[in-house]
């Protein structure tokens, strides 16, 4: 009994000074901030666990995107006991003694145990597989959390039998609330540009904002030496970080993606690395920063290099990888050679075209040689009979339509005189026209 009185003193004195992140934890789903889809109102998530039909699951999402929380909250809004572990820390050992516990309750209380394991790919192939059992038989409900691919991180046969479910970054509207309620936490004020900096410098992760409203309120206090009220300001905020914000305005913020852009496009990588320099000074996600490279490299680079995709698609995992600031390297590599390429929009006109046809076009229907002919009678009905198989041929080309009737002959590519799109280009013209000097078109094979 007394271990259980000072256990209770202790978590309720972790209560009051533990960090913020902690004190602000939501005790009901109806508190929770993001992740509607998941736990809203008309939540998946939510309605399974209040129905008592939760069955095990693997949340996958960024940090701070509220992952131990939700798993703590679908517990309690079961009827079924909540068990912690963290894989980083645990081991066979303290699993073994989770099932035997989790058999004893249900045997006793006829009440069932939720495994919440955080970090769970950080659990080896034998770790995991010992779970694999009681999940399969409903001794237990897993609640696996990962901010690593579980694709990847997670044992086939334990994400057969689980549900995954994908947490979202917080929105900026999501961590604005958060900030406003952290504010009143730490009995401090903040005005709209404070907190903007705050939601700015976050990068969708909750913790860390509110680790770093912490700091600043903090600092906020010491600096009004006991008068009232407390305002944050930018300067604490700043500080709380380590000198590693630059404020700007929204405004400021669009004008400066737009400058490192052009400046790509503009094949300046002098350019590109002062703006990408300033947008992560300035708190920028570098998520966005890759994200953007990637649309760059083929919408305004495209088949006149296509390795800069490549690029840029590394340098977007690296940073989901690595993370700053190491990562920045990498994103500057990819500014350089992105800058550097040779550059072309023939993809994205291509695309536009395309698109138009589909929307404003006329209806088309797949050519029958086209069509699937793969299940039986297809041929009676003639889908794909006369089709040409490219491979048999000693070009690999064959004279053959694809495009609707429809369509005539329309054409959405132009190749651009840029880097490697013409001699792509002369490629296929010689081989068309080596193709259709050949023998006569016939189907060498069934490749329907």
């Amino acid at each position: 009994m007394s271990d259980d009185l000072f256990a209770a003193h202790a978590a309720e004195r972790l209560k009051a000074r533990g960090p913020l992140a902690a004190r602000m934890r939501p005790r009901t789903l109806d508190e929770v901030v993001g992740q509607q889809h998941l736990v809203g109102p008309e939540g998946a998530l939510r309605t399974l666990a209040e129905e008592d039909r939760l069955t095990s699951v693997i949340l996958w999402g960024p940090p701070g995107s509220g992952k131990t929380t939700m798993a703590g909250l679908l517990a309690q809004a079961s009827t079924k006991e909540f068990v912690q572990l963290s894989a980083v820390s645990s081991g066979v050992k303290e699993v073994r003694e989770v099932l035997a516990s989790a058999r004893q309750r249900l045997g006793e209380r006829d009440q069932g145990t939720v495994l919440f394991l955080d970090e769970v790919h950080r659990f080896n192939k034998a770790q995991q597989d010992l779970l694999l059992p009681s999940v399969e038989e409903g001794l237990l409900v897993l609640i696996g959390a990962t901010t690593e691919n579980p694709y990847f991180e997670v044992n086939a046969p334990l994400l057969s039998r689980s549900t995954l479910w994908r947490l979202l970054p917080l929105t900026s509207d999501d961590l604005s609330i958060l900030a406003r309620r952290g504010l009143d936490a730490e009995a401090v004020t903040a005005d709209q540009t404070v907190i903007s900096l705050l939601v700015q410098s976050a990068d969708g992760d909750a913790r860390a904002m509110l680790t770093t409203l912490e700091v600043a309120a903090a600092l906020a206090h010491a600096r009004s030496k006991g008068g009232s009220p407390v305002s944050v300001s930018v300067a604490d905020v700043t500080d709380a970080r380590d000198g590693r914000v630059l404020h700007q305005g929204q405004d400021e913020h669009y004008d400066q993606i737009s400058a490192f852009i052009k400046s790509i496009r503009g094949s300046d990588p002098d350019a590109g690395l002062y703006w990408m320099a300033r947008l992560l000074e300035a708190g920028e996600s570098p998520r966005f920063i890759a994200r953007r490279l990637v649309i760059l490299a083929s919408e305004d680079i495209g088949m006149a290099d296509s390795m800069s995709l490549v690029v840029a698609d590394a340098a977007a995992r690296t940073v989901e990888f690595i993370g700053l600031p190491e990562a920045a390297l990498t994103l500057a590599h990819a500014v350089i050679h992105l800058a550097l390429a040779p550059k072309s929009n023939r993809v994205t006109l291509a695309l536009a075209e395309a698109v138009r046809d589909v929307r404003e076009g006329p209806m088309t229907s797949v050519p029958a040689h086209l069509r699937d002919g793969h299940y039986k009678g297809a041929g009676e009905i003639g889908h794909g009979v006369g089709y040409l198989y490219p491979h048999d041929d000693p070009v690999g080309w064959v004279h053959q339509r694809y495009l609707p009737e429809e369509l005539g002959e329309r054409r959405y590519y132009e190749p651009s005189g840029h880097g490697r799109e013409p001699h792509m280009a002369q490629w296929r013209k010689e081989v068309m026209s080596e193709g259709d000097s050949g023998p006569d078109d016939e189907v060498k094979g069934d490749h329907r």
